[in-house]
């Protein structure tokens, strides 16, 4: 019996894998685990499930994974590969007639409202739009029996959210984690975090800075999300000291 389920619907960064156009290695590879769409996961507890980020092509994770409901979307940043599957949750609201909670931090909100504006404002009837409840968090909240703790990050200089459930943390396009967040993660045994590629980078994590983030945090198990194509899964998994990994899309973590 698990406690949490973590099914990782997508690892890729804003360009997902392969990259269009591309010849790399990575990109004409033929492991299943260096093909990954953009960044998403699943988290299943106590009969909730949770959303984080409703990436590009969300359905297209959905369908593959078997998703049939939705109780909450938690939202880290309003950039396109993470919220462009937006109108996928139509069909969750036209099944049970209820509006899906959206949370995230005002900024997200906000941008979430001009984004997707037509949600929002009467429109003819058509082929539905999604029914939703936009929610600002600034402090832990529930859905459901779950709590749900959102982590200040930064993205370059843009103030997003990671989140923590219970003791998995999820960090993705972290560049910066400040020192009042970095105790709201303290005991984190899981630790999703964004990594996107060996050299350093502005606005995302490296591998160098990501494992200094972890010699801080020790979590048991560490898994990287939001991957470019310049990194290929099992040589770089090779490089990886224990309990560090390389996640891919259809990875289920059971805790």
């Amino acid at each position: 019996m698990f406690f949490v389920r973590i099914i990782f619907l997508g690892t890729g960064t804003s360009h997902g894998v392969p990259v269009i156009g591309c010849d790399c290695e990575v990109c004409t590879s033929l492991d299943s685990k260096n093909r990954r769409t953009r960044s998403s996961v699943w988290i299943q507890q106590d009969n909730t499930d949770i959303i984080i980020d409703t990436a590009v092509e969300f359905r297209l994770q959905a369908l593959r994974e078997g998703l049939t409901k939705v109780d909450g979307v938690l939202y880290t940043h309003c950039h396109a590969d993470h919220v462009f599957g937006f109108d996928d949750l139509r069909i969750f609201s036209q099944r049970t007639n209820i509006q899906t909670p959206i949370y995230g931090n005002k900024p997200t909100i906000e941008e979430i409202y001009q984004v997707f504006s037509y949600v929002f404002r009467k429109t003819q009837e058509g082929g539905g739009k999604p029914q939703v409840n936009p929610i600002v968090v600034t402090e832990s909240f529930y859905i459901n029996n779950v709590r749900i703790i959102p982590v200040p990050i930064f993205h370059g200089e843009l103030p997003i959210l990671g989140y923590r459930i219970g003791k998995m943390a999820y960090l993705t396009d972290c560049s910066r984690v400040p020192e009042e967040s970095l105790k709201l993660l303290e005991g984190v045994e899981i630790l999703i975090l964004g990594v996107i590629r060996y050299e350093p980078h502005p606005t995302h994590m490296h591998v160098e800075k990501a494992l200094e983030l972890i010699s801080i945090l020790e979590p048991k198990r560490t898994y990287f999300t939001h991957i470019s194509h310049l990194l290929e899964h099992r040589k770089v998994n090779k490089e990886l000291p224990d309990g560090v990994e390389l996640a891919y899309d259809g990875l289920i973590v059971q805790v």
